[in-house]
């Protein structure tokens, strides 16, 4: 994949359009999912959209007991523990993933942390590294076997424009020199990008494609470490907690680009590519303001995506095995 790959199809889908739009068309019977993170926000209607559509999901949750509930009238819906930013806890529920199924289609990370006050968890790595990136790594390589059993399978990873924040912070990763929790949810949303990259060289030989995407503006529990008063300063909320920012998506239209990944025909052949609004994204200057669009160089760099391959690897033990 190189960065002239970034370049629109001319999706029949937009901006506007919603989760039930993007999979109206689509017999996933017999298609297995695996959603991170969907009881909530983007990953309900991920999930609910997949199940409406004949596809059996698992959830992955942190808060299981919630999910179980949020998801009662979901059919074909199996709710099992699991929390990101415990390794043990990742590999824990990916065993039990492969005791209830014997591939997976998809699998759809959307879980993930924003802006989080400063925590350290696991040997010390910055939380919102930690969760959104190294977890869903480690769940990935362990459910691999799965994917590939499949033989034709995508992953389908929930980055941000937030990107644009920041690239890697290779000479300290971790803040260990002073901590910026928009710095950190910026290094957490390139390595997303980065990690599909690197993915999806790996694995397109066994038809594991890989995709990263940003969803859109979109209010939902990602932002629940951030005071209200911050929300209003940015002009994202009332002081009622009402959505008046310009631009912001619905949960349904938030969810859609994901959905697109997961199922358009058009990205048959395709990976390792950055998408947004339903289509795949050009490259950005790295002037060009975030609400601009587009995905920065240094998130598709295939030398970058090595090289956080292997610090992955070294980070968490974890690999690629087919």
């Amino acid at each position: 994949m190189t960065s002239t790959d970034q370049q629109p199809l001319g999706s029949p889908f937009s901006a506007t359009s919603t989760a039930q739009d993007v999979t109206a068309d689509h017999d996933l019977s017999g298609t297995s999912a695996v959603v991170t993170g969907g009881y909530s926000g983007l990953g309900l209607e991920t999930t609910r959209a997949l199940a409406a559509a004949g596809a059996e999901v698992i959830v992955p949750a942190r808060r299981p007991d919630i999910a179980r509930e949020v998801l009662a009238d979901v059919e074909g819906c199996e709710v099992i523990p699991m929390d990101l930013a415990d390794l043990g806890s990742v590999r824990a529920a990916a065993a039990r993933i492969g005791e209830s199924l014997n591939k997976i289609d998809l699998l759809m990370a959307v879980a993930g942390v924003m802006a989080t006050p400063e925590r350290h968890v696991g040997p010390g790595w910055e939380s919102q590294l930690a969760a959104n990136h190294f977890g869903h790594f480690t769940l990935t390589c362990e459910l691999y076997p799965l994917m590939a059993a499949a033989g034709s399978a995508r992953v389908v990873v929930n980055s941000s424009a937030g990107h644009t924040l920041t690239d890697i912070r290779w000479h300290d990763p971790h803040f260990r020199t002073g901590y910026d929790k928009w710095l950190a949810y910026g290094q957490a949303k390139t390595a997303n990008a980065l990690f599909t990259v690197h993915l999806d060289a790996l694995g397109r030989g066994d038809g594991v494609r890989a995709f990263a995407l940003h969803p859109g503006k979109i209010i939902t529990g990602l932002q629940r470490e951030m005071a209200l008063q911050e929300q209003i300063d940015r002009g994202w909320v009332d002081e009622h907690g009402n959505v008046i920012g310009v631009g912001f998506k619905t949960p349904a239209q938030g969810a859609a680009t994901g959905l697109w990944a997961a199922t358009s025909p058009l990205l048959d052949g395709l990976g390792g590519l950055y998408l947004e609004d339903c289509d795949i994204a050009g490259v950005s200057a790295p002037e060009t303001p975030m609400d601009d669009g587009g995905v920065r160089a240094y998130a598709i760099d295939r030398d970058s995506a090595a090289r956080l391959w292997e610090l992955s690897v070294a980070a968490t033990g974890s690999t690629v095995i087919a």
